[in-house]
């Protein structure tokens, strides 16, 4: 005889089911520095090209280097289990893919200073460059939101190329710092100190250089 039937337990979820968790996931992709990379780089290059073909196509060329290779990088790391996510999560595995990307848009810059890309462009992609600098560096004690540096990042070269009506993207790195937290894939003074040295880094080089 088999025993009393018992209750099926329930399925294991393997995403998040509260609806604040999913919001966060989904900002959280919406904000991931490759995002936000590709799109300023090419809205700063088709401003700084006047418009049209040309200025999509130098867009293009830069994001290449300044996300393409360095995310499929990444993404070459989780699927051989090296790195655990897209989103580097562990702090000890951050070293090799942020040189590799400071390696990609260190060429890139070359390159693009080479063939003759608009000024802002360049001034864009040297900002890149100074910023992984720092985040290597700081990634080796303490793990910094680079969600919220690249965010900040963002809306201090959106604000200098654009003018100040851009600030109104000014919650940028807020959501994103939010829903880093919201997920604890950071505490509160990592996504404080990210989006402060992304701001900084960023508009400094850039209003520099550009």
């Amino acid at each position: 005889m088999s025993g009393p039937d018992l209750p099926a337990e329930p399925p294991v979820p393997t995403e998040p089911t509260e609806p604040g968790l999913r919001i966060a996931r989904l900002v959280t992709e919406l904000t991931a520095p490759a995002v936000l990379v590709t799109l300023l780089t090419v809205v700063v290059a088709w401003h700084g090209a006047r418009g049209g073909v040309h200025g999509l196509a130098w867009g293009l060329l830069a994001t290449v280097f300044a996300s393409g290779i360095p995310f499929a990088y990444i993404l070459g790391g989780v699927r051989r289990g090296r790195l655990t996510d897209h989103h580097v999560g562990v702090r000890e595995q951050r070293r090799l893919p942020l040189l590799f990307g400071l390696a990609s848009v260190a060429i890139g810059w070359a390159l693009l200073a080479a063939f003759g890309a608009p000024r802002p462009l360049l001034a864009l992609v040297a900002a890149g460059v100074v910023g992984l600098v720092v985040a290597v560096a700081v990634s080796h004690w303490w793990k910094m939101s680079i969600h919220t540096a690249v965010a900040a990042g963002a809306v201090a070269v959106l604000a200098l190329t654009f003018g100040a009506p851009l600030l109104a993207a000014a919650p940028l790195p807020v959501l994103a710092g939010w829903s880093r937290v919201r997920l604890r894939a950071h505490t509160l003074p990592q996504v404080v100190v990210g989006g402060a040295v992304g701001g900084l880094v960023a508009g400094v080089v850039y209003a520099t250089l550009g």
